[in-house]
């Protein structure tokens, strides 16, 4: 072995080959217990995409940069339907009592539970606050008390639509609640269904936006808030009720379609409204104003003589 070192030394090309081989040699990757796993057949290196990218909606931009309003409400939002766009918002997450406007929810609930023919006989009659008059013993159809409801704003109908539900008042307004979670909503909790001040009966002017575009995509609630008075009866044609609309914009703002008005010395005055104009729909809610239908009329003035619907790609997230 001397010798063979001795003689690699004496021989400077054969040494550097050597060391050449032996570099070449350690460069070499070891077998591991990869070798050994079976892999199966060869995955492509990119996996197909299997989701698409969101596509343009329209929503709307204040062009002319002209401000809002002043407006005296505690709270106040506009939003674009069909984007969901808030357009306007001042406090719109302010948990406030929603007076009346509560019933755009209890519509919701009798439209996801009762037939609009069913008969109800009325057990027992509720006159706090504003009523149609309904009277003992009387029977009458759901689409009547619904009239009653949106219309009239009529607490009486409220309640007996609530009592005669499966399992009874308290059932319905576990579902009033079960129905803002089912919207995505987190600022709101109903405990009547007539919008009576209570404690923990809240929303905010952003959730009952969203409410109110949940309910107007139903056409029938659509159809009885759009109505300015009607006179309803009993199965029997011996009782009737006239009922007018509270609603003071409805006929007068072009493409207004409701929706519901509210009113309690705690809550202020409320107004939730839906207009649509050359097909585009916006909602606009006030909670706590000093002049919900002035307020109301300004806001939608101001949406459609300053804003301009444009195309624009959601972002990814």
């Amino acid at each position: 072995m001397k010798v063979f070192f001795a003689w690699i030394k004496s021989q400077p090309g054969i040494k550097l080959n050597l060391i050449l081989i032996f570099l070449g040699l350690a460069l070499l990757p070891g077998r591991s217990h990869i070798y050994d796993l079976d892999l199966g057949e060869a995955k492509p290196l990119v996996r197909p995409v299997t989701w698409q990218l969101p596509l343009p909606v329209d929503v709307p931009v204040n062009s002319d940069g002209v401000r809002a309003p002043f407006l005296s409400a505690r709270s106040a939002v506009v939003i674009d339907v069909d984007s969901k766009t808030i357009v306007y918002a001042k406090n719109p997450d302010f948990k406030l009592l929603p007076a009346s406007t509560t019933k755009i929810m209890t519509a919701l609930i009798v439209l996801d539970t009762y037939p609009l023919d069913k008969i109800i006989t009325i057990d027992s009659v509720h006159q706090t606050g504003q009523v149609m008059k309904l009277k003992s013993g009387e029977r009458i159809s759901v689409e009547n008390l619904l009239y009653g409801l949106l219309v009239e704003s009529a607490n009486d109908a409220a309640t007996v639509l609530a009592q005669n539900y499966p399992g009874g008042e308290d059932a319905f307004i576990e579902a009033m609640n079960q129905k803002v979670k089912d919207l995505g909503l987190s600022h709101t909790q109903f405990t009547n269904a007539s919008g009576l001040d209570a404690y923990g009966h809240y929303t905010t002017a952003h959730d009952l936006a969203l409410i109110a575009a949940s309910a107007m995509a139903n056409p029938a609630f659509k159809k009885v808030v759009g109505t300015l008075g009607i006179t309803v009866s009993d199965v029997d044609n011996t009782v009737t009720h006239d009922l007018e609309t509270i609603n003071q914009l409805l006929g007068i703002v072009p493409g207004l379609a409701g929706v519901k008005t509210g009113w309690t010395e705690l809550a202020g005055e409320c107004f939730v409204a839906y207009v649509e104009r050359n097909g585009r729909k916006i909602i606009t809610v006030v909670l706590g104003s000093n002049d919900r239908f002035g307020e109301t009329a300004s806001l939608i003035n101001w949406v459609y003589s300053n804003h301009r619907w444009q195309a624009v790609t959601p972002a990814i997230h």
